[in-house]
């Protein structure tokens, strides 16, 4: 994730609370290596249909899912291996116990902090009084336009928007830190600015803004990965958001680590500054390097974005097997820039920080799991010669 409100202003919200105060000169350091943020899936089941899901949830996927013993048991370890915050999606988290009775265990343990990324359009106010009550860190919403049919025809059910607005409504109402979160496709860029303001309104403090990756349902999705002028303007927009709402509402930039580096390169004044914001960037992690997900089977990926890779299996394993840097599948990802092999990030003089982008977009775009990432609009070239001259 790029921390686009903590490198505009040098303020967050939701962050902030979660990681401790963080900024260009004072990278976070929440994470590690071995002890990686767990996005845990926690079901294939989902009471929408969503045209892009990476899981391809719905409301009846019929996949193998772990049992609540086994949920529990792997609850236990997360809690021993000291992760610091577990991330609760699916499917569609709030519909399952698997999500329920974890989350309870975390909030009678102290440990992890939790947040959850659901659809909202079960979060009445009973759930989000119950969500409170178990110290739930953050709540990310999914919204993907201010129009209602539009946001409906893309989540595959009628009547999905009003929903998951007043699921927001509730969970602000209930005093939990409350976000939106829009996939950014062709369609929705110069919308995304205009969302910024709906959810400041609202009383949400955080907008994440997820590019469209081509994994799952997302797969049949190409045609409308935004182009490389729309992700600019729409980044040069939420800069100026960024600063309209300091310190009130914060923006994340998730799936486009390129972002970050441009961000930097616009945002720095002097040498020192662009390496400062380039060890803020570095420092928030990407697939398999500070982060892991747990699938509804219990197989681990590097993150739920790569589906393509299993680094292990927690019906066999026990997650300190998995976490190790013995293990052979966790490894490439420990240090991804050394294998990319696309013309253009591999000879990216800041490859070592953004780690290539998306592998997914990659592999579906461009044919190979390690190329370049067709979403990056960085001129690789440009950049060497303004900041390391050459």
């Amino acid at each position: 994730m790029i921390p686009l409100s903590v490198m505009a202003t040098g303020k967050g919200t939701v962050s902030t609370r979660i990681k401790g105060r963080y900024h260009r000169g004072r990278p976070s350091r929440f994470t590690s290596l071995l002890r990686p943020v767990v996005f845990w899936n926690v079901t294939y089941k989902c009471n929408l249909h969503c045209e892009h899901c990476y899981i391809n949830a719905g409301p009846n996927p019929g996949l193998s899912e772990l049992s609540i013993e086994e949920t529990m048991r792997i609850a236990r370890e997360i809690v021993e291996q000291g992760i610091p915050l577990v991330v609760f999606t699916g499917g569609e988290p709030l519909i399952s116990e698997k999500f329920w009775k974890p989350l309870e265990y975390f909030h009678s343990m102290g440990r992890p902090k939790t947040s959850v990324s659901t659809n909202g359009t079960l979060i009445d106010e009973k759930n989000a009084e119950r969500l409170a009550r178990l110290g739930v860190s953050y709540v990310g919403i999914s919204l993907d336009s201010l129009d209602p049919e539009v946001h409906d025809k893309f989540r595959g059910v009628k009547g999905a928007w009003e929903a998951a607005v007043r699921g927001m409504k509730n969970s602000v109402a209930a005093g939990l830190p409350t976000g939106l979160r829009v996939t950014a496709t062709r369609w929705n860029t110069e919308e995304v600015p205009r969302m910024i303001d709906f959810a400041a309104e609202l009383g949400l403090q955080r907008v994440s803004v997820y590019l469209l990756d081509t994994i799952g349902r997302g797969r049949e999705l190409v045609e409308d990965l935004p182009s490389h002028e729309q992700l600019k303007s729409m980044i040069d927009a939420l800069v100026e958001k960024a600063r309209e709402y300091e310190g009130a509402l914060e923006i994340l930039l998730v799936r486009m680590n390129f972002a970050g580096i441009y961000l930097a390169d616009i945002l720095s004044k002097t040498k020192k500054e662009f390496q400062e914001y380039l060890e803020l960037v570095g420092a928030q992690g990407d697939c398999g390097r500070k982060t892991v997900s747990i699938y509804p089977d219990g197989t681990v990926r590097p993150c739920q974005f790569i589906d393509y890779v299993v680094v292990g299996d927690l019906r066999r394993q026990r997650l300190s097997e998995i976490l190790t840097p013995e293990n052979p599948k966790l490894k490439p990802f420990f240090n991804i820039p050394s294998r990319l092999r696309g013309p253009k990030c591999s000879s990216c003089p800041v490859k070592e920080v953004c780690g290539g982008g998306s592998r997914n977009r990659a592999l579906v775009v461009n044919g190979d799991f390690w190329g370049d990432d067709p979403s990056c609009f960085i001129d690789t070239w440009a950049l060497g010669r303004k900041w390391y001259g050459g």
